[in-house]
């Protein structure tokens, strides 16, 4: 592909962080093909990443788990206004209201945007009168967009069915894309067959099926109590769905689960666990799960969209049902029952997966295509 012209885009997200864990690849790669790139986001310490990268980072105040019009309607002038000062040739944006509102201060000002929808979000797991309206500003926002980016097959049928997007539109990337080079594969831990390792690496939230961890840390400990059920990520999140820090603290005193705190690099976390779990109520396309397949770890999750496309039943992890402990404390035990060479090797089935659909090369090619399109049309 002949390299595009020059570009100046405006890479909008709900946290700086959002762009370094999950798209420093594509921004890299977007910045070797000589684009301005302008990122509008909450500035966080990962901005300063960013801005040694080469991205030009403007801080973005808004309020991520609340609904209030006013609060959004002061979101959308930001943009608006911002994109009035700067002018890019093109928008990209990411997580729900930095889509929506984005898109709508873009369309507003004629600039082309190219959302990702990388989660449907509480709004769309209530099923409640804010589902309506969030779908009325997705179809309204979106209308204009030349390109939506889904992260799995069900969200991007969703929005057809629900009329959000049209089949010209939209597009199912695989996820964000794993660095398959920085998440190699890693042994099995050698500790023995009845002490297995279950880490789960998530935001603390209701919605990412913390509840249904401790349910399932406390049956299969009560039959294997040298199990471990480990749990990585930050505490305090603003969110509808957060879990109060106290209840994590008791948990913690109470035996059933070790919490870990939050960590700059996963992968030692990673490679000390033997499966890797997310009984997330939805997702986009959990990076967790990918990047533990990447280091050939077998994984278990919900069968639910999202999460059922990160992994292969009984091939590369096991699925087991939405907000139900005893479900996933069958999952796991399932896990305990397997060999240790048939762990292994579910383990680097999902390895070969992932360097075959989910590398990041694949997501980068795809957004420079579309990038090419955009400075064609100019």
């Amino acid at each position: 592909m002949t390299r595009p012209a020059p570009m100046h885009l405006l890479m909008t997200v709900n946290a700086a962080w959002n762009l370094v864990n999950f798209r420093r690849g594509l921004v890299a790669a977007l910045l070797d093909d000589g684009h301005r790139l302008t990122v509008l986001a909450p500035r966080d310490e990962s901005a300063d990443t960013l801005e040694e990268m080469g991205c030009r980072v403007v801080d973005l105040p808004m309020d991520n788990k609340g609904v209030s019009p006013l609060r959004n309607l002061a979101l959308l002038w930001r943009l608006w206004r911002r994109m009035g000062q700067d002018r890019p040739d093109a928008v990209l944006g990411y997580t729900i209201k930095n889509n929506i509102f984005g898109a709508l201060a873009a369309r507003a000002r004629g600039i082309p945007v190219v959302p990702n929808v990388t989660g449907l979000g509480t709004a769309f797991l209530s099923g409640r009168r804010l589902q309506r309206l969030v779908e009325a500003l997705y179809r309204h926002a979106f209308a204009r967009a030349p390109v939506v980016f889904f992260q799995n097959q069900d969200d991007c049928d969703l929005f057809l069915r629900l009329g959000l997007v049209t089949a010209g539109q939209a597009r199912v990337l695989p996820g964000s894309g794993i660095d398959t080079s920085a998440f190699a594969p890693e042994p099995m831990p050698s500790h023995a067959a009845d002490e297995p390792v279950f880490l789960m690496i998530a935001r603390v939230l209701r919605d990412k099926g913390v509840e249904e961890f401790v349910t399932a840390a406390r049956t299969i400990r009560a039959r294997h109590p040298r199990a471990v059920f480990r749990l990585l990520g930050p505490l305090g999140a603003e969110n509808r769905s957060a879990i109060p820090p106290e209840t994590v603290h008791a948990w913690q005193d109470e035996g059933v689960i070790d919490y870990s705190g939050t960590a700059p690099d996963v992968r030692p976390h990673i490679a000390r666990a033997d499966c890797v779990v997310l009984p997330s109520y939805r997702e986009g396309m959990p990076r967790t799960l990918l990047e533990a397949a990447a280091m050939a770890r077998p994984v278990i999750a919900t069968d639910v969209p999202g999460c059922r496309e990160a992994l292969v039943e009984g091939q590369t992890g096991l699925l087991c049902r939405a907000r139900d402990g005893a479900s996933l404390a069958e999952a796991c035990a399932r896990f305990i029952a397997l060999p240790s060479d048939s762990r292994a090797a579910m383990g680097l089935a999902g390895r070969a997966r992932i360097e075959r659909q989910f590398d990041q090369d694949l997501v980068i090619a795809t957004y420079r295509e579309v990038v090419q399109q955009l400075g064609g049309h100019q």
